[in-house]
């Protein structure tokens, strides 16, 4: 099948692509256990030098880099610049702290001496998402590497050239050339991949089934796995918040990369008591993104990834109202060429509405009223989802025993979800299992090996 490049704020397609055959594939797996059985030896330094030197490369060349993204995905040039800088720091947090978080762990015994020590599994598979195509990977990359692994990329079919250009990065960085490499391959051909033995383990960001395909091959195969899959987080305001900042920045938290991100605030639950004015404020402010050229500097709201996206999106919007949803705003495409949909806010939403039940991955807003505090933590749990949540309060010991109850993988007070090198990034429930960053995460995929000496 041919892996098509179209840009969706044109509808135009940028590059065709030939799908890799079954023999390509293997061949590229068998040269990178090759490079493996040597890379696994090289020392934190020289791995550090260029994992460093990639960073440097992403930083130098954001520009370029950002331009494929927008074109690919139709997130606004600011924020693909701004993810190609994430991507490189990334890399300069493993370089620094790859080695020390990695070193021998010394564990009392019965022996003379005994530690712990950590060894690469050899190759990860990584099947990546479109929504942040460079961010996504760096973030399984830049550990796995240090960490002495090698890495196959399955990007999502619609971002080719994003797989190519991060590919071309750890090229240009002087990693051996098949330390890391992409696939433009179909997901048909993930199941045979894992099944492959010199395949040793996978990570996957993406949605639930998905998740589950791989999890079942690699349940079969016995070979570890961390998924992170969808959510609906929930954004709690209580009555005693700061609400005009809570306001402004639940609008930031739902409009990053046009609501197109997993741990985006989807779910807006406010105590009854400051309700209206926390409406009000949401809705001027959400008015303020207009649909343009995310090319253009000045413009704050791209497109959706897909016309596809787009008609799934405005399907739940419509089945909500159906339901008893009000519509504050929004509510239907942008009048212009390309999958664009307006910002819409949803009032009086649910149980029982797509809404308050499903993943919104788009600009859209679901506003819940919570009749108490204990009633808010309630609804933020009643989801199959459990990756992040956000807890609006000026009580600072209230909210970190509230955070003991919130069943998701973070709690960001008085701030949006967001992931960050240095802090474990995962979710509970149908959000996945596993960690990804910080200490947890480069330890994900290793082997943690106990030596005992009499």
């Amino acid at each position: 099948m041919a892996i098509q490049s179209l840009n969706p704020a044109t509808g135009e397609i940028a590059r065709n692509f030939n799908e890799m055959t079954n023999e390509q594939v293997d061949e590229l797996i068998q040269k990178s256990n090759e490079t493996f059985l040597e890379w696994r030896f090289t020392d934190f330094s020289s791995r550090a030098i260029l994992m460093r030197r990639a960073a440097e490369i992403l930083r130098t060349e954001k520009l370029k880099f950002a331009e494929i993204i927008t074109t690919e995905m139709g997130k606004i040039i600011s924020e693909s610049i701004s993810e190609v800088e994430k991507c490189a720091w990334v890399c300069d947090y493993y370089a620094e702290n790859a080695e020390s978080i990695l070193e021998n762990e010394l564990k009392e015994s019965d022996g003379s001496e005994s530690y712990v020590q950590f060894d690469p599994l050899g190759i990860v598979l990584a099947v990546m998402p479109w929504n942040f195509p460079f961010w996504q990977v760096f973030r399984f990359a830049a550990p796995g590497l240090m960490a002495g692994n090698v890495g196959l990329l399955k990007h999502a079919s619609n971002v080719p050239q994003c797989a190519l250009a991060i590919e071309e990065v750890f090229q240009k960085a002087e990693f051996p050339e098949f330390a890391f490499k992409a696939l433009l391959i179909g997901s048909s051909k993930v199941d045979r991949i894992l099944k492959n033995p010199l395949v040793k383990a996978a990570t996957l960001t993406g949605s639930e089934p998905a998740g589950k395909k791989v999890a079942e091959t690699c349940g079969l195969e016995l070979k570890k796995t961390v998924l992170e899959l969808g959510g609906s987080d929930p954004f709690i305001v209580l009555k005693d918040a700061d609400i005009e900042n809570a306001a402004k920045v639940a609008v930031a938290a739902r409009m990053l990369n046009n609501g197109q991100s997993c741990i985006a605030a989807k779910r807006f639950i406010i105590e009854k008591e400051v309700l209206p004015k926390f409406t009000n404020l949401f809705v001027e402010e959400i008015k303020k993104y207009k649909c343009g050229d995310p090319k253009n500097p000045n413009t704050n709201q791209g497109s959706l990834a897909r016309e596809d996206l787009l008609l799934e999106l405005d399907d739940q919007v419509k089945k909500s109202i159906e339901k008893g949803a009000g519509l504050e705003l929004g509510g239907k495409r942008c009048e212009r060429k390309g999958a664009f949909y307006e910002a819409t806010v949803l009032s009086n939403v649910k149980k029982g509405m797509p809404a308050f039940d499903e993943e919104l991955f788009g600009p859209v807003a679901a506003i819940i009223e919570a009749e108490n505090e204990e009633h808010a933590i309630s609804l933020a749990n009643d989801s199959e989802f459990g990756l992040g949540a956000s807890l609006w309060t000026k009580n600072i010991s209230n909210a970190k025993k509230l955070a003991q109850h919130i069943e998701t993988g973070s709690v960001f007070v008085n701030g949006l979800v967001k992931s960050d090198p240095r802090l474990p990034f995962g979710g509970v429930k149908k959000s996945g299992y596993g960690r990804e960053l910080s200490d947890y995460g480069i330890k994900e995929f290793v082997n943690i090996k106990t030596v005992w000496i009499r």
